[in-house]
């Protein structure tokens, strides 16, 4: 589950933001002063976003957005001139600052950082002995309940999905049923 950390110099303003989103739905939401605590709440989860202001105590926000990890972004809230001064690249947002602004671009951020997850995040290689269970259990399937190997797949896969298990102890299972009859 994505955070949101707010590293705004005066925490009462971080507090307030906080408050914001936690009020449009969103769980959880980090308020702190220093870039320091910011990286240290980063450091304890996945991915999330950071909303920062121009100049913290202890750093700015570049540096802040060189240091956070990987599958984490941050968006700078600032003054007009100062969001106008910003290298390309860096999302922002102004201020006075608009709550539909704040909610929105907080949960387009942290869509598209799920989907980027997601996509990068891809399923591991089956080995050759899980292919031949997957394999033989089709092969089973289509045999006995004349059924055809699209269909077969498909019917390990939904027993997969029902049993929350994956489809390799799907198709052991069912060939541990099929061959006891």
């Amino acid at each position: 589950m994505s955070i949101v950390i707010v590293v705004l110099p005066k925490l009462e303003d971080a507090k307030k933001v906080r408050k914001i989103l936690i009020s449009h739905g969103f769980s959880q939401v980090f308020a702190c002063a220093t870039a320091s605590a910011a990286l240290q709440e980063a450091n304890q989860h996945s991915h999330g976003l950071v909303i920062s202001g121009y100049r913290l105590k202890d750093m700015y926000y570049v540096e802040l957005a060189d240091c956070l990890p990987r599958y984490y972004e941050l968006v700078l809230m600032g003054s007009t001139a100062t969001v106008q001064e910003v290298e390309a690249g860096i999302l922002s947002l102004t201020t006075p600052l608009k709550v539909y602004d704040l909610v929105n671009t907080v949960e387009m951020v942290l869509r598209q950082m799920e989907r980027r997850i997601k996509k990068e995040k891809k399923p591991k290689k089956r080995s050759e002995q899980e292919e031949n269970f997957i394999k033989n259990a089709k092969l089973l399937l289509m045999e006995r309940n004349n059924l055809t190997e699209e269909e077969a797949h498909r019917y390990i896969q939904k027993c997969s999905m029902d049993n929350a298990t994956n489809m390799v102890e799907t198709a052991q299972m069912i060939l541990t049923l099929l061959f006891e009859e």
